[in-house]
C-alpha cells in the first residue's frame, strides 16, 4: 500500500481491509479503557471509564496457533505504512493486529494535541489486546508481541511496565515489544519489564523524540536486568519506515529535550522540579510544563529517504522472528 500523503489513514470500520498479499482482517472489538493517568490504572483500576477500540487481525494461510505482533499507530493514526507491517509479518508465519486508539473516542489526530486522551490509556489499550488475543484458539497466548510508532512505541514500553504492576489476573503480559521512534519524555523510575524482550529504534535526526532519551531508556531496562537493546538510524528523521517522502508537519507540538518525567511504581508522576511524587499532578499538567519549558517548540518532520524504510522493515523482522520464532 503506498501514499503520498504523510496524513493518509486506513479506516477499521469500512468493511475488511485485505493486504498486498491477499489476507483480509477480520474486525474485531477491544474492551478498553481511559483512565486518567498511570495511578488511576495501577492503584484506582476500578475507577477507570470503560470503552472500546477497533483491530483488525490478520492470520498467515494455514493452521495455528500463531504468534501475533499487535501494530499501534502513532499521533497521526492508521497509516498504510502500519497496516504493510501485516504483510510482512503474515509472509513470515506471523498473525498481526492493528489497532485504531482513535475511531470510537471521536480522535482524528494527536499532533498538536497529545493530551485529548492519556498516554496510560494508550498503555492499557495495548493490554488489553493482548487479554482479547490470548483468548482465541488461533493464537498463541505465549508469544503475543507489541509493536508501536512514535506515541504507540510510547504506549508499548509503558505497557510493558504496567503489566507487572497490576499483575496477569488483570493485565496479560508481553513476549516482546519493538519501540519504533518511541517518545519517552513519561518513564517509570524502575522500567522492569521482567520477561519481556524489548528492542527501541529511532533516526539520529529526529525532531519529535530525543535519541538520547530513547537510549537512557533501554539501559535503565537493563540495569534492571532486562533485555532491552538500543539502535540510531543515522541520516533518518521521525517516522523513517514509512512510504512518504521527509515533509515538515508544521503544527507537531514538541519538546523532545524537555526533563523526563518519571512514574512511581504506583503511577503517581513524579514533577522534575519538587522531585515529589504527586498523583494530583496529572499527564495534562506534565504536558504544560513540557510545552511551556524552553524546550517547547512547533514542527517536525517525519518521512523516509533512499533504503531507509528496507532498513526498519529489515531490522524488524529480525527481531520478530528471533522473539517470537
Amino acid at each position: 500500500m503506498t501514499t503520498d500523503s504523510a496524513s493518509a489513514t486506513v479506516s477499521l470500520t469500512e468493511g475488511p481491509v485485505v493486504l498486498g498479499n491477499g489476507i483480509a482482517g477480520e474486525k474485531i472489538g477491544i474492551p478498553t479503557a481511559d483512565p486518567t493517568g498511570f495511578h488511576q490504572a495501577i492503584s484506582e483500576p476500578d475507577a477507570m471509564p470503560a470503552t472500546e477500540i477497533l483491530g483488525s487481525l490478520f492470520l498467515p494461510p494455514g493452521e495455528g496457533p500463531w504468534p501475533v505482533v499487535i501494530v499501534v499507530p502513532g499521533s497521526l493514526g492508521v497509516a498504510p505504512s502500519h497496516v504493510a507491517k501485516a504483510d510482512l509479518l503474515t509472509e513470515a508465519g506471523i498473525a498481526c493486529c492493528v489497532i485504531d486508539p482513535f475511531g470510537t473516542r471521536g480522535v482524528t489526530s494527536t499532533v498538536a494535541n497529545q493530551a485529548q486522551y492519556s498516554f496510560a490509556a494508550s498503555a492499557w489499550d495495548v493490554l488489553a489486546t493482548v487479554a482479547v488475543l490470548a483468548q482465541r484458539d488461533d493464537i498463541d497466548a505465549a508469544r503475543i508481541g507489541a509493536q508501536g510508532h512514535s506515541r504507540g512505541g510510547s504506549a508499548v514500553l509503558s505497557a510493558a511496565c504496567v503489566a507487572p504492576l497490576v499483575g496477569p489476573d488483570r493485565a496479560p503480559g508481553l513476549a516482546a515489544v519493538y519501540a519504533a521512534y518511541p517518545w519517552s519524555g513519561f518513564q517509570f523510575l524502575r522500567p522492569d519489564v521482567g520477561r519481556t524482550d524489548v528492542r527501541s529504534v529511532i533516526g539520529d535526526l529526529d525532531e519529535w523524540c530525543l535519541p538520547l532519551q530513547v537510549q537512557a531508556h533501554m539501559h535503565a531496562m537493563t540495569l534492571c536486568g532486562c533485555d532491552a537493546s538500543f539502535r540510531l538510524f543515522p541520516n533518518t528523521h521521525h517516522s523513517f519506515d514509512r512510504d512518504t517522502p521527509v515533509e515538515l508537519v508544521p503544527d507537531a507540538s514538541a519538546s523532545p529535550g524537555a526533563p523526563t518525567i518519571y512514574i512511581r511504581e504506583d503511577g503517581a508522576l513524579v514533577h522534575p522540579v519538587s522531585g515529589k511524587a504527586d498523583p494530583g499532578f496529572t499527564e495534562r499538567d506534565a504536558m504544560i510544563y513540557q510545552v511551556k519549558s524552553p524546550y517547547g517548540r512547533r514542527g517536525a518532520r517525519i518521512g523516509t529517504a533512499g533504503d531507509q524504510a528496507r532498513a526498519f522493515h529489515e531490522d524488524m523482522m529480525a527481531f520478530w522472528t528471533a522473539a517470537l520464532g
